[in-house]
This record gives C-alpha cells, structure tokens and sequence, in this order.
C-alpha cells in the first residue's frame, strides 16, 4: 500500500513539473523562407503540434510535419492555426516545418507548441492484477498530464487573441477619430467657405 501511494505522489509530481515547464515559443517566418524545429521521439509515444498565426499578412502558414525518413505525417496550405496529435510509429526525429514561400513580403509570427508524451512502459512477461492497476492509474495519469497541457496551451492562445483583438480594436476606433475629426474640418472649411462666398455674392449686387 505504501509502495502505491509513494508511486502515485511521485506521478503526481511528475504530472506537475511538466505542466509547469510546458512552454509554447514564438518564432517569426520571413517572406520566402521556411522555419523548421525538430524533436527526437522515441516509438508508441504520442506527441502533438499546436500552432497559430498571431500576426503578419492574412494570419495564414504552410505547415508540413514528417517523421523519420522525411515520412510526411501532415501537410496543409495557408493555415491560421491548427492542433495535430499523432503516435509516433518509429523511434527517430520527428520535423516541424512553417513555410511562408508563398507571401511576397510579409514575415509571419508563429505561435506553436511541440508536446511529447512520455514512452509506453510495459513490463516484459504477463502483468499481475497489482501491476495492472498500477498501469492503469499511470495510463489515467498521463492522459491528465496531457489533457493539463492542451488547457493551459488553449489558455495562452486565447491571451495572444486576445490581445490581438484589443489591438483591431483600438486601431480602428483610432481611425474611426482620426476620419470623423476629418470629416468635421471638411465641414467646417465648406460652411466657412459658402458663407464667404455668400457674402461676396451680395456685396456684388449691392455695388451694382
């Protein structure tokens, strides 16, 4: 029992320390370029991709995941975001590719995250009844780690939207302004102008 609770607290612990250091990056695509990361998975281990285009152009990116021996895992066109999960079929490095040939001038900045899970571990021989439940209790932990993960990577894409959003917002209640204070000096320059020509028209008449 105690061999039990001591393995489940150091899980837990487990599921914790990778929660806090799971990170997402930024990195910024220029035009004509491509950006690719790489990352060492080991076979049976499920991983995913997460990515959204937070500034730059239309918010689009050519994504490309492959596997080892360049095997094209997934490949889309002009994407904005995107969420990819797969079990790695073999042992090897698995590449990450952002591609923004397609744009004529303007970079794009990428915002992505690589999770890896951690590899299958199965002892060798048929698992006794205590052994089973140890795996499953594993099993479920691993799934929360990884359903922990996704949340708090969700929770940072929306804070990046959000201040994307805030920033439309506040640059077009800029121009809105900027265009009714023009409108208002356009106004005024006309009403300015009609009454000095009114002005000048009845003078005339009078002088004649």
């Amino acid at each position: 029992m105690e061999a039990t609770l001591a393995k489940v607290l150091l899980l837990v612990g487990s599921l914790l320390i990778l929660c806090r250091s799971s990170h997402a990056f930024i990195v910024s695509v220029d035009a004509h370029n491509e950006e690719c990361f790489f990352e060492n998975v080991e076979g049976g281990t499920k991983f995913g991709v997460t990515f959204e285009v937070i500034d730059g152009g239309f918010l689009d990116v050519d994504i490309k995941i492959s596997g080892p021996e360049n095997h094209v895992m997934h490949e889309s066109e002009k994407e904005s975001s995107g969420k990819y999960t797969f079990v790695a079929p073999a042992k090897g490095t698995y590449t990450v590719c952002f591609n923004n040939e397609r744009s004529s001038m303007t970079p794009k900045l990428v915002m992505f995250s690589i999770d890896v899970g951690e590899a299958p571990q199965r002892a060798p021989g048929a698992p006794g009844e205590e052994e089973v439940g140890h795996t499953k209790l594993e099993d479920m932990i691993r799934e929360l780690s990884g359903t922990l993960t996704s949340v708090k990577h969700e929770q940072e894409y929306m804070h990046v939207r959000d201040k994307i959003h805030r920033s439309v917002n506040e640059n077009t209640n800029s121009r809105v302004v900027l265009w009714s204070t023009f409108e208002a000096l356009v106004l005024v320059l006309m009403t300015t102008g009609q009454v000095y020509y009114l002005r000048r028209f009845f003078e005339v008449k009078r002088v004649v």
